[in-house]
This record gives structure tokens, C-alpha cells and sequence, in this order.
């Protein structure tokens, strides 16, 4: 091996045999470093309140982020809907998340639906949305927390929350301006009116729209193009574009050089410096 005197490992070796993660209302898989998560209670379409499924959301953010050996998230739905988003039974009932005084209902949001923006917002890899159908309110605003959302054409999305008389309560307003600029996502915002697949294509929400049997080959076949890349370069590269949202340039660029010092000096980079010249595909050790 060349040049094996100048390397050394900025993560711990991959572990063998990961312990997976124990969830209520998910699915986990893990395979060629890609982990996906399948929200499974489609008798409530894939509702985030009144489930279990923030709770197994946060969860499957903190695992990947400690497992060196994922180096891609997918997060989809099973049935009809990706997500509904809040239950709207439990709001008229004012039960669960909506009960209680509006101190209590406050916290309750804090402590629980709204560590899946700041959890999915630190994201140590690359996390994709395959939206399978309907994705409205909190559900469409977590599709916007993903980096990439591919999207079948049975989806449709709306951040319907004026509709119900309440606001995005989970920083989906935060997520969209960004994503959209402020005028469209204001229209969205406003008016609460639910788009189609093409539509939301058509304003760059979607990456892409396939057939409905076609969502989930597609969304792996780009997960294990990105899976396949250098994982430590990866979760740098993950880190640095997060980063570039708000750092000034002359701050960024530091950053930037700080993280090239270390890409350099990693494994990785030379096997790939050294599987260029050879004209061969290189082989990655996530070190």
C-alpha cells in the first residue's frame, strides 16, 4: 500500500455487526452503508403525534450519527402516506401534544416534535426522503429537513397548518424560506393550498418524480452512489455544507481549510489518490 507511513484514522474503525437501534412504530434496515427507516402505522397515515414515530425518528438520528458504519439515511413511508403530519383528532380532542395549558402544550413541543428539526438539522450524513405519497403539515416540513427528496407521483404536499388555524409549530417556516426564498414559501405558507407532485418538481421541492414502483430503486440506487464515496470525506463534506448556511465567508473558509487539512491526511483520500492513477476502483476503510 502507498504512501501507508502518512495514514491515520480520524474516526474509530467501522464495528462489526452494529446494534440496531430498538423502535415502536419504524422499520430499520442497513445495508452497503445505506440505513432506512420505513414509518409503519399507516392506520393513522403515518401521523407524527399521537404515534410513536418522532420518538423512533430522534432515536434513528442519534444511531446513525454515532455509527461510522452508515454512511446515508432514507426515510419513507409504508401505505398510502409518507405523513399527515399532527393528528387532528387528538387536536380536537386537545389530548396528547395538544392538551394541557398553553405552557404545558409549549414544552410539550419542545421536548418532543421539535428535536426532530434540531436533530435532523445536525445530521451527521446524508439524509433522503422517499416520499410515497402524501406528505402535509409536519409531514411535509420533515421532508424539507432531508437534503434530497425524491418523490412518487402519488405525492402530494402542503404546509396546511392555516388551514387548522395553527401555526408550523415545528420550524417548518425556518426549513422552507430556505429551501423556496421567502416569497414562495410565504404563498405556501399563507394560503395552506396542497400542490401535486409536478407542481412541487416544478418548484425545486422534489429532486425527482418517478412511478410508484419506482421510488424506492431510484431513491436507493442515489443512496448507494453517495454510500460508496469516502464515509469520513462525507460526514465532512455534510458538516462543512451546513456550515456554509450561516458562516460568513472569511469564518467558512477557515472551516474549509481546517477540514482539508484532515481529509488529506485520511486513508481514504490517498486510497483514492492512488486508485485515480491506477485506474482502478478504490477500496474505502472509512479511516
Amino acid at each position: 500500500m502507498k504512501n501507508a507511513a502518512r495514514r491515520f484514522s480520524l474516526l474509530p474503525h467501522p464495528k462489526e455487526g452494529p446494534a440496531m437501534p430498538q423502535l415502536k412504530d419504524c422499520t430499520l434496515t442497513l445495508e452497503d452503508r445505506v440505513a432506512v427507516l420505513t414509518f409503519q402505522r399507516d392506520d393513522v397515515r403515518n401521523a407524527l403525534t399521537g404515534t410513536a414515530l418522532a420518538e423512533d425518528i430522534i432515536t434513528t438520528i442519534n444511531w446513525v450519527n454515532a455509527e461510522d458504519c452508515v454512511s446515508v439515511l432514507v426515510m419513507t413511508g409504508a401505505g398510502s402516506a409518507f405523513s399527515s403530519g399532527g393528528n387532528v383528532k387528538e387536536m380536537q380532542a386537545q389530548s396528547g401534544i395538544f392538551g394541557g395549558s398553553p405552557v404545558q402544550v409549549q414544552d410539550k413541543y419542545r421536548r418532543g416534535i421539535q428535536q426532530i428539526p434540531l436533530l435532523l438539522h445536525k445530521a451527521e450524513i446524508p439524509v433522503i426522503a422517499a416520499i410515497n405519497g402524501p406528505a402535509i403539515g409536519a409531514g411535509f416540513d420533515l421532508a424539507n429537513m432531508c437534503d434530497i427528496r425524491i418523490a412518487s407521483t402519488r405525492a402530494k404536499v402542503g404546509e396546511t397548518f392555516i388551514n387548522l388555524g395553527i401555526t408550523p409549530g415545528d420550524g417548518g417556516a425556518w426549513f422552507m424560506q430556505r429551501l423556496l426564498g421567502y416569497q414562495r414559501a410565504a404563498e405556501l405558507i399563507f394560503t395552506g393550498r396542497v400542490i401535486d407532485a409536478a407542481e412541487a418538481l416544478k418548484l425545486g421541492i422534489f429532486l425527482e418524480v418517478v412511478d410508484p414502483e419506482e421510488l424506492l430503486p431510484r431513491t436507493m440506487e442515489l443512496a448507494r452512489e453517495i454510500a460508496s464515496k469516502p464515509p469520513v470525506t462525507l460526514r465532512l463534506t455534510k458538516r462543512m455544507m451546513k456550515l456554509a448556511q450561516r458562516s460568513d465567508l472569511p469564518d467558512f473558509l477557515d472551516l474549509c481549510a481546517c477540514f482539508q487539512s484532515f481529509a488529506h491526511h485520511t486513508e481514504d483520500h490517498l486510497e483514492a489518490v492512488d486508485a485515480f492513477l491506477e485506474k482502478r476502483k478504490p477500496t474505502y476503510k472509512g479511516r
